[in-house]
């Protein structure tokens, strides 16, 4: 049996050997497009054979199989300059005046991607290792499915690519809270390299999906974004992957839309997401929204754009920034908004290391429900596995741990990890939602940034108190 593993190894190890590419983020933007075409390639194949009016949208001498595939083939500054003066061209130029929404797909993919690779000799050799995979073969697919969280991972800390990427024991815990059913329309408008889009599809097939018209009404209700060329490439090839035929993915930054715009036709059952958080949001995305919820704090327009993308009754899970649950101002009206429009029954409080090395901030996955307002939130505080100081790249949270929180999850109630609050009480404190385990010792409590500002005032204030006492006592002596 071919070691699919070895085989990508082997791979980066030769793209290593040419010049022209530098660092992860490119070699893994190179490995992308190569994979991407040749995936398409294999599918079309399969297409064909299915259905004699199949016609693949990439022009036949552009096609895998026509100049990549020989291993005897085009090599060497002819193979180079194919790539350069006929591939890339061809591909960015595709014809998309039929509304073929495939072929807009690989133009927008080869509209933001680049070839890095200089050595034609050293791209046949790639080329060659690629060919041994064949992705029409399940067991080669399902292989090639979990290298390819590998090279996803691998993007954690390849410069600042990390924001993509949502450890699988999080997206996989928050889908099936949710579990999404087949019909339902699933959104990520921030869906990176599409992890929680292939999470949600492997939940609905693993419960609904019976044959080729299920599986056609899953593919057309799963729908991410992402404007970043490279996580887009790699969200599309992963849904391909997944046997989506025609992914879903618009090639666009989500907070661009006029946020009026957004009316009963765009609105949808599930919203799973990460959105990108600590960034600010491009140049002026920020008058899309209501003047109210103006700000350039990505997490909060992401809040604010996701409760208009909710349906009445559809309900979401999605990671949040402690920053999101405190903070007055824009951030305060944004927060009184969504307890108002949602019931936001659960948040499950992580620890600062889940995203490192990408981020070190706290995080929260926030459950909730749109169409009533809510009343009480349940607080869980997510507890390092014994032993272990923090998560890190080669030690990630795992979904086993999620288990104690998935059998509290129907019969709930308070523990030393598990606490109530009313939004009566959080209403007269501004709606901080960054609400502290009351059953932890002082010395471990998260303080939030109010409290930690009225203790830095008290502090103050002591001393303040100390110096006078001290200047009078001094006086005294004086006299």
């Amino acid at each position: 049996m071919k070691n699919i593993g070895n085989i990508i190894k082997t791979l980066q190890n030769i793209m290593r050997k040419d010049q022209g590419v530098s660092g992860d983020a490119q070699r893994i933007e190179q490995l992308g497009w190569f994979i991407t075409l040749k995936i398409i390639d294999d599918k079309d194949k399969e297409l064909e054979l299915l259905n004699d009016k199949y016609k693949s949208s990439i022009p036949k001498k552009l096609q895998w199989r026509n100049w990549a595939a020989d291993s005897e083939g085009m090599t060497g500054d002819e193979l180079k300059d194919f790539i350069e003066q006929k591939l890339f061209p061809g591909l960015k130029n595709l014809d998309v005046s039929t509304g073929n929404k495939r072929t807009l797909i690989i133009r927008e993919i080869f509209e933001g991607t680049n070839n890095y690779m200089k050595n034609g000799t050293i791209i046949r050799q790639v080329l060659n290792q690629l060919n041994q995979i064949d992705f029409n073969i399940s067991e080669d697919r399902h292989l090639f499915g979990d290298i390819y969280e590998t090279i996803l991972r691998d993007l954690q800390s390849a410069g600042n690519y990390g924001e993509f990427y949502t450890p699988r024991a999080i997206t996989e815990f928050m889908t099936e809270i949710i579990n999404p059913r087949l019909g339902e329309k699933v959104l990520d408008p921030a869906c990176g390299t599409g992890g929680f889009l292939t999470s949600a599809i492997e939940n609905i097939r693993r419960q609904d999906v019976k044959g080729v018209d299920d599986l056609k009404l899953l593919e057309s209700t799963i729908h991410g974004m992402e404007f970043k060329p490279l996580p887009f490439m790699l969200s599309v090839t992963n849904l391909i992957l997944h046997d989506i035929e025609v992914p879903n993915v618009d090639y666009t930054d989500s907070l661009n839309r006029e946020y009026t715009s957004i009316g009963a036709k765009d609105r949808v059952d599930v919203i799973l997401a990460n959105p990108p958080f600590g960034a600010s949001v491009t140049d002026g995305a920020e008058t899309n929204f209501p003047q109210n919820y103006r700000t350039t704090e990505s997490a909060d327009l992401f809040l604010v754009l996701m409760i208009r993308y909710l349906k009445d009754g559809g309900r979401a899970a999605i990671v949040l920034p402690d920053g999101s649950l405190t903070g007055d101002g824009v951030k305060q009206r944004i927060r009184q908004h969504f307890l108002e429009s949602c019931n936001l029954h659960t948040i499950v409080r992580l620890p600062n290391s889940v995203f490192q090395p990408y981020a070190s901030v706290a995080t929260n996955l926030l459950f909730f429900i749109k169409g009533e307002p809510t009343k009480d939130i349940w607080y869980w505080e997510h507890k390092l596995p014994e032993g272990v100081k923090s998560y890190s790249k080669t030690k990630p949270i795992q979904k086993s741990e999620f288990e104690n929180l998935k059998k509290w999850w129907k019969k709930r109630k308070g523990s030393e990890q598990a606490w109530k609050v009313s939004v009566k009480t959080l209403s007269g404190n501004g709606f901080n939602l960054d609400v502290k385990n009351p059953h932890t010792p002082e010395e471990e409590r998260r303080y939030s940034s109010k409290e930690l500002v009225s203790m830095l005032h008290d502090s103050f204030r002591k001393s303040d108190v100390l110096l006078e006492e001290l200047k009078n006592s001094l006086a005294e002596g004086n006299k």
